[in-house]
């Protein structure tokens, strides 16, 4: 008998943590619905665009594709007039043996043929709740990112009063790194909500 309702107690728990996943998911996607952008022709122009980084290398070593999909959506952003300058916002990660990501996006976006002096680097963006927050001043923006990220980074925007749209970045056909990328996300937005109800 005792068993029967530790089982219950924890298929009643597991149901409601899978629901509230569900629900933090669902409302973020709802809320970004014709926000975010495929079509480099339909976004409407911002003068500022805020791309959210991630390294050139991954944990693993690899090449990171993503971010190659990302500046390669700024830079396409740049020269169709759809922003006139670039906030890279992200970590530097060289200390740690890691990757200084500012660098990193900014020696690659002039490559891209995006003015050096166009491009200015935030350093405290290692969140994206922190690359919101410190650009909230700006009124309105383009975020850059890969999709489900574009999401969630809206949701984070509005509620700091900012207008914003997103242009997605495509997501690289690597089977593993999707599954892996969009499981975090369905926590990264559970932890959004949480985040918004601690600063309130």
């Amino acid at each position: 008998m005792r068993k029967k309702k530790c089982r219950i107690i924890l298929f009643c728990l597991a149901t409601v943590f899978l629901i509230v996943i569900l629900s933090c998911y669902l409302l973020v996607s709802i809320n970004a619905k014709g926000k975010t952008f495929n079509d480099v022709q339909n976004i409407p122009y911002n003068e500022v665009g805020l791309l959210l980084g991630t390294s050139p290398i991954t944990s693993n070593g690899e090449h990171n594709y993503y971010f190659d999909e990302r500046i390669k959506a700024t830079a396409m952003l740049y020269h169709s007039g759809k922003i006139r300058r670039i906030v890279a916002s992200g970590g530097d990660y060289s200390s740690n043996g890691g990757c200084n990501e500012l660098i990193a996006m900014k020696d690659s976006l002039i490559k891209q043929g995006v003015p050096d002096s166009l491009v200015s680097l935030d350093y405290q963006g290692t969140r994206t709740l922190h690359s919101i927050t410190k650009v909230k001043n700006l009124g309105s923006i383009t975020i850059i990112s890969q999709k489900y990220h574009n999401e969630r980074a809206i949701y984070l925007a509005e509620h700091y009063g900012l207008q914003a749209v997103a242009y997605n970045a495509t997501m690289p056909n690597i089977a593993k790194k999707k599954i892996r990328n969009i499981s975090r996300e369905f926590l990264a937005r559970v932890k959004l909500f949480i985040d918004l109800a601690s600063s309130e």
